[in-house]
Parts: C-alpha cells; sequence; structure tokens
C-alpha cells in the first residue's frame, strides 16, 4: 500500500474528475472564494493527485461526508495524517479525534464543564471585561485590532473561565496555531508551526495538570468526573488540554472575523445598532460567511457511496466547509453578508455528534464583544489595509487596522 502526508495513496474513483491543485498553497489561503467555487463546479468531489484525497465542497455532501460519524470517522484523524498508519505527532484529542462509543464518553464531561448553565454564569464577567476594553480601545481611537481586541479579549477571560492559575497569552494563541496548522501537510505552515513545539507544548502540558488549575472553572468540573471514576487522571488532562488548543485560537478568529465584516459591511453594522436582537444572527452570519475553521478531514472506515460516488475504506477527505458555507444551492445570495439571514444549517461549527463541545462558550465569548461595540460605538472603519494569516485549517487575519467612533461624538462633531 502506497502512502502520501500519512494517508493511503488512492486512484480517482469513476467518474471523479482530476483536479491538479494545491488548497494548502498560501495564496488559496488567504483568498479563497474562487476555490470554493470552482470546487462546487467539480460536482460532487474532486480527486486532488498532490496529496491523494477526495475534496467536497458542495453543502449537501460536505454535511453527509462531515456528520455520518459511522461511514466517515474522526478517529483516524482530522488532518491528512491517518492515525490507523501513523501515530500522530502529539496524542489524539480524546473528543475531536474520538469516535463513538468513547467518544461518548469524554464529550459527556466535557459538555458537562462547559454546559449552558456553567457558561451563562460567566456572561456577567465577559460582559464588564468587553465593556472596559472597547472603552480602553475608544480612547486609543484607532488600533491594531487582532493583537489589541481579538487575542486580548478571549486570553483575559478564557484562563480565568477554565480555571488555569497562570496565563500566557502567546504561548494559548501560538499553540492554537499549531494545532490547526498540523492538520495539513508537511509544507512551510507546519513546519514553521512545528517548530515552536519545544517552547509551547511543556508549558501546555503542565497547565493541564490539576495542581496548575483552581475551584470553580470548567477544569474543576473536569477533574471531578475523575474523582468519580468516570474517567482517568490522565484523560482528564488531555479534557483539558482539549480546552486550551480548541478554545482561544477559533474565538480570536471569530472576533477578529466579526469586526472584519462590520467594518466592511457598515450598512449591516447599522442595522446591528439599530436592533441588538440581531447579535446572535449575525455571528452566525459572520461564521457562515468566513468560515473561521475552513477545512476540517474525515476518512471513509468502510466501502461506501455518496452521491453516486463509490469511496474505498481508507480514502481521506477534504471537508472544504468554507465551500459549503457559501454555496448558493443552500445560501441565497451567499457573498452577501446579512446580518438578518439566520443561517441554520451551517457547518461552522461541525455537525453531528462533533458539533463544537465549546459553541455556547464561544458565542458567549463574541456576543459580550458584539454588545460593547453596538452600545459604545457609532462607526467601525478601516485604518488601513487587513491580511488574512494562510493556516492550513483556520481562515484568520493577521493584521486589522481599525478606528473606532464613540456613539455621539460623530453627532457633537458634525
Amino acid at each position: 500500500m502506497g502512502m502520501i502526508e500519512g494517508h493511503m495513496v488512492i486512484e480517482p474513483p469513476k467518474g471523479v474528475p482530476v483536479w491538479d491543485i494545491d488548497p494548502y498553497d498560501p495564496t488559496i489561503l488567504v483568498d479563497p472564494d474562487s476555490y470554493y467555487a470552482e470546487l462546487r463546479s467539480k460536482g460532487p468531489f474532486a480527486y486532488i493527485p498532490k496529496y491523494s484525497i477526495l475534496a467536497c465542497g458542495r453543502h449537501e455532501e460536505t454535511q453527509e461526508v462531515f456528520s455520518d460519524h459511522e461511514r466517515f470517522v474522526s478517529s483516524r484523524g482530522v488532518g491528512l495524517q491517518d492515525f490507523h498508519l501513523e501515530k500522530p505527532w502529539r496524542p489524539q484529542s480524546l473528543v475531536v479525534e474520538a469516535d463513538p462509543p468513547y467518544h461518548s464518553k469524554t464529550r459527556k464531561v466535557l459538555m458537562r464543564a462547559l454546559s449552558p448553565k456553567a457558561t451563562g454564569a460567566l456572561r456577567e464577567v465577559f460582559q464588564a471585561a468587553a465593556d472596559k476594553l472597547i472603552d480602553e480601545l475608544l480612547e486609543r481611537g484607532s488600533f491594531e485590532a487582532i493583537v489589541d481586541m481579538a487575542e486580548a479579549f478571549p486570553t483575559t477571560v478564557f484562563p480565568a473561565a477554565v480555571g488555569l492559575k497562570s496565563s500566557n497569552k502567546r504561548a494559548l494563541i501560538d499553540y492554537g496555531a499549531m494545532v490547526f496548522n498540523g492538520l495539513g501537510p508537511d509544507n512551510a505552515l507546519r513546519r514553521k508551526s512545528m517548530a515552536m513545539g519545544p517552547d509551547i507544548v511543556p508549558w501546555i502540558t503542565e497547565q493541564c495538570q490539576r495542581k496548575n488549575t483552581q475551584p470553580g472553572g470548567f477544569a474543576a468540573t473536569i477533574f471531578e468526573a475523575v474523582d468519580a471514576g468516570e474517567i482517568n487522571e490522565e484523560e482528564g488532562e488531555m479534557l483539558v488540554r482539549s480546552l486550551l488548543s480548541a478554545g482561544v485560537d477559533t474565538t480570536v478568529t471569530g472576533i477578529g472575523n466579526a469586526l472584519w465584516c462590520l467594518a466592511s459591511f457598515p450598512e449591516q453594522y447599522e442595522k446591528l445598532k439599530a436592533d441588538p436582537k440581531l447579535i446572535r444572527p449575525a455571528f452566525e452570519e459572520v461564521l457562515r460567511f468566513t468560515s473561521p475553521v475552513h477545512s476540517f478531514c474525515r476518512t471513509a472506515d468502510v466501502d461506501t457511496n455518496v452521491a453516486g460516488v463509490d469511496i474505498l475504506k481508507g480514502t481521506k477527505i477534504l471537508c472544504v466547509l468554507g465551500a459549503a458555507n457559501s454555496d448558493a444551492q443552500k445560501w441565497p445570495e451567499p457573498e452577501k453578508f446579512d446580518v438578518t439571514r439566520k443561517p441554520m444549517g451551517h457547518l461552522a461549527m461541525g455537525s453531528g455528534i462533533h458539533t463544537c463541545v465549546g459553541q455556547n462558550l464561544a458565542r458567549a465569548e463574541v456576543a459580550a464583544v458584539l454588545t460593547a461595540l453596538v452600545n459604545k460605538v457609532d462607526k467601525i472603519e478601516f485604518n488601513g489595509q487587513a491580511e488574512w494569516r494562510p493556516n492550513n485549517a483556520i481562515h484568520a487575519l493577521d493584521t486589522l487596522p481599525i478606528a473606532l467612533t464613540r456613539i455621539g461624538l460623530a453627532d457633537n462633531n458634525r
């Protein structure tokens, strides 16, 4: 059996077009819209010979593959590497990279820690922190929003919510970027991220230990499950690590992308200010429109068929969530950002049993920031060129120069 990028080499299935493209090319990662459109035009699947994978980008087929955990498993890795054939660079996630019945046990514990009640109790804390941050940024007027807002807010509130005794903003952010770049091929992005490992991974591992957490946080609930015999100590530490690997970078991306959308479409921000009840659907539209997690893999665990295409057991399938979330067959005028859309069915938070377990927390954090904005900020404007950061799995901004105008100030200056 031939191998490429840690998974089985396959031949293109009958009737599937061969597409000579590199979906991990940095130019595509920073500006993927034409790639998304062409992928959808190829049909249900395209075969990409560079990595010997199938790729899907239409909503219907992508949702089928992404959510059917019995035929298309996550336990063999959600990146290009097949964990049945190669050992991963780090212990695999007990939730994201697991399937039932084991997944049911670990997800149950994590869902208890991140329950609506637990995250709801933090809303006032989140709102106070968001109000304080926006007030400080309004005093400055203009700033670099990725560092000063998108990164600053989650790394202020999230470590305390988890119950970490100490925090390291840079390590938390860089670890998330490393994990998501690690899902791609052995390209320059992955190698650069992996090179940070010796400086970051030991610190992350140490923070996951019970002795480095305190009562009242999500970690405490996880370790209560250890004491109750539901999971062992190592599994408890691994679940805390899952929080740290996926709980910061994705929220940073969500906040940055939301700010970019509101600056890009000022008429939509006006709608949001006029009706703050749109904050929740507005964030769902940000998720659909920008797809913070642009791609995840599944592995066929049986010989099967999707949309008339025969798929062999062991086939790696690249589920291009960004393409599925901009499919005109699912979303009327998908190229438009519309805070009133209410885009039920987007895949940005996963699907099926692998729906993001931390979604309540992410939505609470972003809602706090958006609430502070609509209450205090009249205008959100670009103050320079926004630039996207290439990442093998995350569609995130690298720089976002922004200027804010306080409510009332614009009228006073007229």
